[in-house]
């Protein structure tokens, strides 16, 4: 009987063993199954959405878009052109095409070699790495010479390429998507006679995985609404002019508008401002101290085709580029129409307690420093030697109001500026401003002058002529020189 026993608790013990064995490896294969159930709904719901997105696209592609039919309506009898003429063929079509590139600033962006115009090949760095602008020139084997009407409509109205591929967000499609299909036909007419240039760009350079294109799908869910500009009835016929340019072909917002982190535009704070190519972009709503609330209609339009609002502003870097190659060339209609759509704009306080062009006074610096010896880098004894020649010592400028005047830096936007960014940006690598009525040039001083040297004479303008709370150090003109161009 004792040996029964002993059996049975052997036995017993044995089986609680076994049990407790079998419980886990059933629970271990329930959690396996339950992560892979949850896998695949995972996968399921990313591959919903993306084929519900595809789908969307079919349908809304399948529809027929009627408002580029008549875009503006009653609102702008003449808004499938730009400029106001009638669509046709012929040599008309072409010089309205002509218009519509100068206004949308194609040039800038497709040209790295002005003797190449429209070749493409301009670097333009992003977070993610390098992207070159493309040929666009009619060149048939490196340009579009072989797209198709249907092709150019499709890239600058949904972001593809000819051969379906997603074009990244450096080509602003997000804002051509706006324009009319008879003005995207025009600029396609007037593209189609610029001389072809047989010339390749580089490659983009850009970082794994922002070099899947593919991925551009996801971007776009976000970031992008694809439709033509829909006037608003309740608003002027000039307004609506002015809204379908600064929010389309003109894309002012790619520069003015800060990225959220996806690098699509936050659109909470639409024209506020922001950093493009270490250069600030300035606020252009109407707010009366950080943006351009006191400006008049005929400083916006004086600044946009002559770069220049005399005791304000004088444009300079990426912006003085866009009134060469682009405003300068608008019509007065189409540039009083801009104003009155910034001036409708939502004001976006920045935080400044004055007007950047409300600063500053003449300096006396030259009496004082009369016979001083010269040592260390002293900001005042910089400014007298390289920059008093244009700007007078007294830093009220040379040449009065005349178109080719040298700009007084006292009530100057750049010197007012709550941050020596720009500042520090024209000293390095100057001015050029070729308009119609003058050619602007201020030399560079980055060969000339060390980081320490520009800090210092940026440091000694602010303070005596503009914002002294705006100071640059040694090292940011040294990241700032880094920054291509």
């Amino acid at each position: 009987m004792n040996e029964h026993m002993s059996r049975a608790k052997r036995s017993d013990g044995h089986g609680g063993n076994l049990d407790a064995t079998v419980f886990a490896t059933s629970r271990r294969l329930a959690l396996k199954s339950r992560r892979r159930v949850w896998k695949m709904a995972a996968l399921a719901a990313v591959f919903s959405m993306f084929a519900l997105y595809l789908a969307w696209l079919e349908a809304y592609d399948a529809e027929p878009h009627h408002n580029d039919e008549s875009p503006l309506g009653e609102a702008i009898a003449q808004a499938t052109s730009v400029a106001g003429g009638v669509p046709g063929p012929g040599p008309d079509l072409v010089k309205r095409g002509e218009y519509l590139a100068r206004a949308g600033d194609c040039i800038a962006c497709h040209t790295s070699d002005k003797g190449r115009p429209f070749a493409g090949g301009l670097a333009i760095d992003t977070p993610f790495g390098t992207i070159y602008t493309p040929n666009i020139t009619p060149d048939p084997d490196t340009g579009i010479g072989r797209w198709t009407d249907a092709d150019f409509m499709r890239a600058m109205h949904e972001g593809i390429g000819k051969e379906g591929e997603r074009l990244y967000p450096a080509f602003p499609y997000v804002e051509y998507t706006k324009v009319t299909d008879q003005d995207v036909q025009a600029i396609r007419a007037y593209l189609n006679t610029v001389v072809p240039v047989h010339y390749t760009p580089p490659s983009n350079k850009l970082r794994f995985p922002f070099n899947q294109r593919w991925l551009m799908v996801f971007w776009n869910m976000f970031n992008f609404d694809e439709g033509r500009f829909v006037p608003d009835p309740k608003q002027s016929a000039e307004w609506n002019r002015g809204a379908y340019l600064v929010e389309g072909l003109a894309h002012c917002e790619e520069c003015h508008t800060p990225r959220n982190f996806t690098q699509g535009l936050k659109t909470s704070e639409r024209f506020s401002g922001a950093i493009q190519s270490g250069w600030h972009a300035y606020n252009i709503t109407p707010h009366k101290t950080s943006g351009i609330g006191n400006w008049s209609d005929q400083d916006v339009i004086g600044y946009l085709s002559t770069g220049v609002v005399h005791g304000r502003a004088n444009a300079a870097g990426p912006m003085a580029d866009v009134v060469s190659d682009s405003t300068q060339y608008l019509n007065r209609e189409d540039l009083r129409s801009i104003a009155t759509y910034l001036r409708s704009l939502k004001a976006i306080d920045r935080g400044e307690s004055r007007m950047r062009a409300d600063w500053g006074s003449p300096a006396s610096d030259v009496v004082a420093m009369r016979g001083m010896r010269v040592s260390g880098v002293n900001g005042a004894q910089l400014f007298l030697a390289n920059c008093a020649s244009c700007h007078h010592w007294t830093g009220e400028g040379v040449g009065a109001s005349a178109p080719g005047a040298y700009p007084s830096l006292i009530h100057n936007s750049v010197v007012g500026a709550s941050d020596a960014n720009n500042l520090a940006m024209v000293i390095l690598h100057g001015v050029r401003r070729t308009t119609q009525d003058v050619d602007v040039l201020m030399p560079a001083f980055e060969g000339d002058l060390s980081d320490e040297q520009i800090a210092a004479v940026a440091n000694y303008v602010t303070t005596q002529f503009g914002n002294p709370r705006a100071r640059v150090s040694v090292e940011e003109v040294s990241r700032l020189r880094g920054v291509p161009q």
